[in-house]
């Protein structure tokens, strides 16, 4: 016979076919069950439009008195649809088996206790740590207030993640590239330093049928960006500068539909805080070396994808992780939950740096 279990297993799989569309709304799948039989399924399939748990109950049959089973606290605040709450009553569902409560401050807590004063039984807590770690950033950004912050790099045996010339076409192989970029797609916003830029003239995006493309964000303080770079092809593109930066380069780009952030000057808690009012919940940065150090030595990371290939390419000026960095071993930033994944000669290492 299924259990509470098995359906909220399904759910979380059902709410990962939403991965990269849904921000900075979190993944949800829902599963409406009457006597062991699923009578409705459903998954928030992009911001805007239905949650999981209405798609769930405009496709069964008639739901009342059935068990509704969701991976996060069903919502109770009017934001680009109505509350979930309301028409879960209205149907008359009966029992409503949850994972883990909605973190956003709108929504804590206040779902349960509508369902709870409605009469609807209520059960929290199974799969609680699968369902946070399927919304790891959704969960960051609402409990520290602040975006789920990933780094990824590709690196040599030896550390440098580019040659003394800049370049690094290419230090992995073809399969981690194309995993690579498929990270891409699964966070909200991409951020990389404009020597990146410079040096490599990046797409920045999945280059993936049905894959979204990040946010592409630029630190760029002099505004060196060319106008024709790949980054600028069209408008999803954001280039944080100074206030010293050329007006009449600020006007041309603004004109072709960037967003341009000033800053009197560019520091990561800076980016961080615009990045929030946004409500721009995850970034995964790129690079470059200087880039990718200022975000190490302000340990601000939660989780970090590291590509090694079986080269090693030497040199006192090649590029690797750069600032500061750590004085001692101990400083260092330990990652923790580590896996790995091999692709051909390739290795990737998967780890967290804050706990989720």
């Amino acid at each position: 016979m299924p259990s509470d279990q098995s359906f909220l297993s399904l759910c979380l799989r059902l709410a990962r076919k939403g991965l990269g569309w849904t921000n900075p709304n979190p993944l949800a799948g829902a599963v409406l069950v009457r006597n062991n039989r699923i009578i409705g399924r459903g998954f928030h399939h992009q911001v805007g439009k239905a949650h999981a748990e209405i798609e769930a109950l405009a496709v069964s049959e008639d739901p009342k008195g059935a068990t509704l089973y969701v991976n996060l606290e069903p919502c109770s605040s009017f934001g680009k649809t109505p509350p979930c709450v309301d028409t879960i009553i209205e149907k008359k569902i009966k029992k409503v088996v949850f994972s883990t409560l909605d973190p956003n401050p709108k929504n804590y807590g206040k779902g349960l206790a509508k369902l709870q004063q409605a009469g609807i039984e209520t059960s929290v807590g199974i799969l609680e740590t699968e369902a946070r770690r399927l919304n790891e950033a959704f969960f960051i950004f609402h409990e520290k207030n602040r975006p789920f912050i990933v780094l990824k790099f590709a690196a040599s045996l030896d550390g440098k993640i580019a040659t003394y010339t800049g370049d690094s076409r290419w230090i992995t192989n073809e399969k981690a590239r194309l995993y690579a970029r498929n990270l891409r797609g699964q966070y909200q916003a991409i951020l990389a330093g404009i020597n990146t830029i410079l040096a490599d003239n990046p797409n920045l995006g999945t280059r993936i049928k049905g894959k979204k493309d990040p946010i592409r964000i630029i630190l760029d303080a002099e505004l060196k960006i060319p106008l024709n770079a790949q980054v600028l092809r069209d408008n999803n593109v954001i280039i944080a500068t100074t206030t010293k930066a050329n007006k009449s380069k600020q006007a041309q780009l603004e004109k072709k539909g960037v967003t341009v952030w000033l800053f009197d000057q560019i520091t990561i808690n800076k980016i961080l805080s615009k990045l929030k009012e946004e409500t721009i919940i995850s970034i995964l940065v790129e690079g470059g070396g200087q880039t990718l150090g200022e975000f190490v030595d302000a340990k601000i990371i939660d989780k970090v994808y590291a590509f090694h290939a079986p080269l090693i390419i030497g040199g006192e000026k090649a590029i690797s992780i750069g600032r500061q960095g750590a004085s001692t071993i101990k400083q260092a930033l330990h990652l923790q939950n580590v896996i790995f994944k091999r692709f051909e000669d390739n290795l990737l290492t998967i780890g967290y740096i804050q706990k989720v």
